[in-house]
């Protein structure tokens, strides 16, 4: 899939795929504004949400201000790459590949950063406060940071990630594959944008009648929050030679068990996902000229640089040695 840049304000930070996969639509017939825009979306009719694909991979580690307009909420879904979001009192969250948030501002500045040397793919859902107050009539228990925000109580606010259920990837696997009818999109996207809404922004129910139904959704939170610490504890640990059952050990599950709860939850076994980490770092390393290919290889765990090599190749599509001649020179940050 080809790729155009963003073609809006020079601080937008990242650049959009051709084609129909995700359709900009910000519930007007002109196009959405591309993150760094200016536009607000009106709330009294037409832009009271929109839908965009993101898709970036810069040389190095990437700070910038993410377009979510005032008064409004955004949800990010994070394929692939790791981001934080931060507000200006230094409340963060971290985004982790297969991963979702939500933040919303009525006022006040957030700021965003990506990890250099990575694929970033995300997308982000926008809904205006507006909108979500025209929901009344049914009535929805929203989150309470949600409430704040449609109060007035609040000028920014961030919730904490989850990890993609089966039910957040059956919506982006439907983003992905709007309707080709031109005449059925505003609507088609305008029920993913409520999809989305009831999915993330709606504080979860009162307990059911069932006990097995209450273990179950106890039982799925739990798993997720268990997924998180172990994508965290390998970030915090990239160049250690890890263990199932060391990782075990540091959140309290049994090993068989992690690895079918982190799966579920991520989307890939725990050792794809730190081979990933490692050479994405060791990617970074290499693009900002912090050492050499051996340098690099030991720097983040591989005792074989064979084996670096090979692993290198098939993630990036070329030997580690050529890596920094492809892509442009960058100086490591103070």
């Amino acid at each position: 899939m080809g790729e155009r840049p963003c073609s809006s304000a020079a601080s937008c930070p990242v650049e959009q795929p051709d084609g129909p996969a995700i359709c900009p639509l910000a519930g007007a017939a002109d196009s959405a504004c591309p993150p760094g825009g200016a536009a607000r979306p009106d709330s009294s009719g037409g832009r009271d949400f929109r839908v965009q694909w993101h898709e970036v991979c810069p040389p190095r580690s990437l700070a910038y201000q993410p377009a979510v307009f005032p008064e409004s909420v955004a949800i990010c879904l994070n394929l692939a790459g790791h981001g934080k979001i931060c507000a200006a009192d230094g409340e963060a969250v971290q985004l982790e590949p297969g991963t979702a948030a939500f933040y919303g501002r009525r006022r006040g500045e957030l700021h965003a950063e990506r990890a250099g040397a990575q694929r970033h793919q995300f997308i982000t859902l926008e809904l205006s406060l507006a909108f979500l107050r025209r929901q009344k009539k049914d009535n929805p228990p929203w989150h309470s940071a949600v409430q704040r925000l449609l109060a007035g109580r609040t000028r920014l606010t961030l919730s904490d990630p989850v990890a993609f259920t089966p039910a957040h990837r059956l919506l982006i696997g439907t983003l992905r594959h709007p309707p080709p009818v031109a005449q059925v999109c505003r609507l088609w996207y305008q029920a993913k944008a409520l999809e989305a809404a009831s999915l993330f922004l709606v504080a979860p129910g009162p307990a059911e009648p069932c006990p097995d139904e209450q273990a179950a959704s106890r039982l799925q939170r739990l798993n997720q929050e268990r997924a998180l610490a172990v994508a965290a504890y390998l970030r915090e640990h990239l160049a250690e030679p890890l263990t199932l059952e060391q990782i075990g050990r540091a959140v309290g599950v049994s090993p068989c068990y992690l690895s079918r709860i982190f799966a579920q939850a991520m989307g890939c076994g725990i050792f794809q996902y730190l081979r990933d980490l490692r050479l994405d770092r060791a990617a970074e390393l290499l693009r900002q000229g912090r050492g050499n290919v051996t340098e690099a290889a030991f720097s983040v765990g591989y005792s074989s640089l064979s084996h670096f090599s090979q692993a290198f190749r098939e993630r990036f599509g070329c030997c580690p040695g050529l890596y920094p001649l492809q892509t442009p020179a960058q100086k490591p940050r103070s």
